[in-house]
């Protein structure tokens, strides 16, 4: 489903992703793991169109996006919960979720898709109408990834969901994501947390200084003895 060939992307003189090459494939959760600054986040960025690669292809259904405007790649069918949630603080929960539908036209089915939100995230119907910003930091990420749905996604990619969540929410979190990948969308995940990511993922890559050191199933990773050192404590 996605592609990246030898992707090089740079901040000005600063070169945060090297030559970096990995597929995601349909129906698949592909978690990328790594330390503060690997270039996980640019890397999806990047996919996003948010920041543009200077050499090197994205492709996605065999259809390069590192032309396309974000705007452009969501209407393809790629969707981001960003790190840090973004949510519009100052609009409700049900607002949110509307934008998050921005480029449809389908109202019947806007709301059709805003009820099943609130299937997957309950907690978000019993506060549809509170502002967004008044939401706690469990229920700001389950609306970020309520607005990401709403576009009707076939690649979700996930940014640190976890950051700065207690553990029990963490779990819960984790839980939805893999209810989410079930339902049949793909999902790129980007995670500090790896012991976690590799628990739901099906295979996983870890960037290291912008270039990918290691891949292979999740399975493997969580196994390696080198990852368990640097990522899983131990």
């Amino acid at each position: 489903m996605l592609v990246l060939e030898e992707l090089n992307v740079y901040y000005g003189a600063i070169h945060a992703i090297k030559d970096v090459s990995f597929q995601v494939n349909k129906g698949e959760i592909v978690t990328l793991i790594g330390s503060n600054g690997a270039g996980k986040s640019t890397t999806l960025q990047t996919i996003s169109g948010i920041l543009r690669p200077r050499k090197g292809r994205i492709l996605f259904t065999d259809q390069e996006l590192s032309v396309l405007s974000p705007s452009a790649i969501v209407a393809k069918g790629i969707s981001q919960v960003p790190e840090g949630r973004k949510i519009f603080a100052n609009m409700s929960v049900y607002e949110n979720l509307e934008m998050g539908a921005y480029m449809r036209r389908d109202k019947a089915e806007i709301k059709n898709d805003i009820t099943k939100v609130f299937k997957i995230f309950p907690r978000l119907d019993e506060r549809r109408s509170q502002l967004a910003g008044t939401l706690s930091g469990g229920e700001q990420q389950m609306l970020a990834m309520g607005r990401a749905l709403m576009s009707r996604p076939q690649l979700l990619l996930l940014d640190e969901p976890s950051m700065g969540l207690a553990p029990i929410l963490v779990k819960q979190i984790f839980a939805i994501i893999k209810e989410i990948n079930e339902t049949g969308t793909t999902i790129l995940l980007v995670e500090q947390n790896a012991n976690m990511a590799l628990s739901i993922a099906h295979r996983a890559y870890v960037l290291e200084t912008g270039k990918i050191a290691l891949s292979g199933t999740a399975k493997e990773l969580a196994c390696s003895e080198s990852v368990r050192k640097a990522y899983l404590g131990g």
